[in-house]
């Protein structure tokens, strides 16, 4: 099976690193962009089955793109390739409809892997960020922490909240209403007894859960 992948990368010398990296695999360098709306356009007139993403693009990050870029690109699965291990990029990531998210420290079979399994619909890989990081988004279980009980949607809301995703960020990846997170922010910061955001993230981090 031939994969078609579009490489999105504001840096030549990456995208040419790319290509040649990939060739004699089942992978084929379908189209190369070096921007968000480039990638746009490329996407709905290739039609690639995959689409390889750096995470900074034109000076900014390129997250706030995904959900453009996954409309644009019909079926196809993005994998995140970034020289950053940062839990909120890798969060923000997952929020977005990212199948996974590789280190551009990743070997060459790894990036085959990661690009032929997201073709194919496959979990993401074990040697990719967002596997590690779905699974702490995805955890039910309650906390007890400094004496206060948080309820399953709770602790998953301050893990969020402490990886410095948004409202809406927050909403898209448990898949509620934003409404429904304000609630659970808003009760949070009164069960603990913060005034804030910053400090329930910096009481996640403290009470080990982020």
């Amino acid at each position: 099976m031939i994969v078609k992948v579009l490489i999105v990368d504001d840096h030549e010398v990456v995208r040419r690193g790319l290509v040649s990296l990939l060739k004699e695999s089942p992978v084929r360098v379908c189209g190369e962009a070096s921007g968000a709306d480039e990638a746009v356009r490329l996407a709905r007139k290739l039609k690639p089955d995959v689409i390889l993403l750096d995470v900074l693009l034109d000076g900014g990050d390129s997250l706030d793109s995904l959900k453009r870029l996954r409309a644009a690109a019909g079926d196809a699965r993005i994998v995140m390739l970034s020289a950053f291990d940062n839990p909120t990029y890798v969060a923000r990531a997952v929020s977005g409809g990212a199948h996974d998210y590789l280190l551009k420290t990743a070997t060459r079979s790894e990036i085959i892997a990661a690009i032929t399994g997201a073709a194919q619909g496959a979990t993401p890989t074990r040697s990719g960020q967002l596997r590690r990081m779905a699974s702490t988004m995805s955890r039910r279980e309650a906390a007890s922490s400094g004496g206060v009980q948080l309820t399953p949607r709770e602790t998953q809301v301050i893990r969020l909240v402490a990886m410095g995703l948004s409202n809406q960020e927050i909403a898209d990846s448990l898949e509620i209403s934003v409404e429904t997170v304000k609630e659970h922010v808003q009760n949070l910061l009164r069960k603990i007894s913060l005034g804030d955001r910053t400090q329930a993230a910096v009481w996640a981090l403290r009470h080990g859960l982020a």
